[in-house]
């Protein structure tokens, strides 16, 4: 028996069942494994997609969002419902709330777990956003358009801020910085997207810091009292890699599965991908750790690669994700430092505009409102490494592609 088929005829655990969990193992039966692939996930629900959770499902507009796979016809073992405990590699076999599973081949894709708010536990009216269970239960709140206050003026927080508009609901959104989107965005990058929300009917409060919140009020350090038929928690997320402790498998300062280049981890035949992984990236010259859902889409094309073939693959993508809020699309692609050069094309107090970040002449990120066609073709020229003439680059009426220097 060749090398090849022995490596084709393993036996592969996946653990998560979300979108890198899934597309592992998608991505494993077309490119030719023809072993065993198991996956488990915790939550008992056919494995769906996440970003209709903020939209469409939270609404009413749908009623799930499972992904369109036939996974008995691809022979894929589905696990669902089973919490998975621990792991021992040196004897190959994961510890689980059904029992033992052995492997070959181990896949983390645990994703993400949300922040929770200090103190907020077991209060009735507080909410997070993450899982289907999370949407269903906010569904019948915005039905209802109770007052809501949002904690953390980030990305979900926004884009659940827009539903509750929708919906007819009054809504307040607190953020303990001084801008929303402070951990992602500089302050001039951040700072036309405030006036978002009261165009919105939105109330942003900025340096508000939450004191304690009781069933209907959120209290705020400086006294403020806001009235809450409901609190939605939007903090930020964490690996959900708890369960690795003591297995061997390295953790970053982050709590994430610290991979390489080919998304492997420390231990033999273990690999990470999605949110629960930082890789290497050749590209910007350190490690990154991707919370998106391109993300989880990406690298598991490269974690089948490496698991069915005998030439290593690398993972060095230009990071993207979009944010859809207030009536804007909002995208944003590659990866920025406080370095970096800020280039504006259009008028940020317009409907559409384009920030770009240089690196010794270099496209290495950009943020597009309303401008879908400078995403793509500066991803392209993200990729490519190529050096852009600044002042061609500043005319929002030329195609950013005709900016090569």
């Amino acid at each position: 028996m060749s090398e090849q088929t022995t490596r084709s005829q393993r036996h592969v655990v996946v653990v998560g069942a979300g979108m890198a969990g899934v597309q592992t193992a998608v991505a494993l039966r077309e490119q030719g494994f023809t072993g065993t692939i198991t996956l488990i996930g915790a939550e008992p629900h056919q494995p769906y997609d996440r970003p209709p959770l903020s939209k469409a499902v939270l609404l009413g507009k749908a009623e799930g969002s499972a992904f369109d796979i036939d996974f008995e016809a691809l022979g894929i073992g589905l696990r669902l419902g089973v919490e998975v405990l621990g792991v021992r590699p040196d004897a190959r076999e994961l510890d689980t709330s059904e029992g033992v599973f052995p492997y070959d081949v181990l896949v983390l894709a645990t994703g993400a777990e949300p922040v929770r708010l200090p103190g907020t536990e077991g209060v009735p009216g507080v909410h997070l956003l993450r899982t289907l269970d999370d949407a269903e239960r906010l569904r019948p709140v915005l039905a209802r358009q109770h007052d809501i206050v949002v904690v953390g003026a980030g990305w979900i927080g926004a884009e659940f801020a827009t539903a509750a508009r929708e919906a007819g609901c009054a809504v307040t959104v607190v953020e303990a910085a001084d801008r929303p989107l402070a951990g992602a965005l500089p302050a001039e990058v951040a700072a036309p997207m405030t006036s978002w929300y009261a165009d919105a009917g939105a109330t942003l409060r900025t340096h508000a810091r939450v004191e304690r919140v009781v069933p209907g009020e959120v209290l705020l350090a400086d006294g403020t009292r806001l009235p809450a038929g409901a609190v939605v928690v939007g903090i930020g997320a964490r690996p959900a890699t708890a369960w690795l402790t003591g297995s061997g498998i390295a953790l970053g300062a982050h709590g994430e599965v610290v991979a390489d280049d080919g998304l492997r981890t420390s231990v033999p035949d273990v690999y990470a991908v999605g949110d629960c992984a930082s890789f290497p990236s050749g590209r910007y010259g350190e490690r990154l750790l991707v919370h998106h859902w391109d993300n989880a889409l990406q690298g598991p094309r490269t974690v089948a690669a490496n698991i069915v073939g005998e030439t290593p693959q690398v993972y060095d993508p230009v990071p993207y994700f979009w944010s859809e809020q207030f009536g804007r699309f909002v995208q944003y692609a590659g990866h920025h430092t406080p370095g970096d050069t800020v280039l504006w094309r259009g008028d940020p107090s317009g409907p559409a505009w384009t920030v770009c970040w240089l690196r010794e002449g270099r496209l290495v990120a950009l943020l597009a409102v309303g401008r879908p066609r400078d995403l793509a073709q500066g991803r392209r020229l993200i990729e490519a490494g190529t050096s852009l003439d600044a002042e061609l680059l500043t005319d929002p009426a030329k195609p950013l592609k005709t900016a090569v220097a």
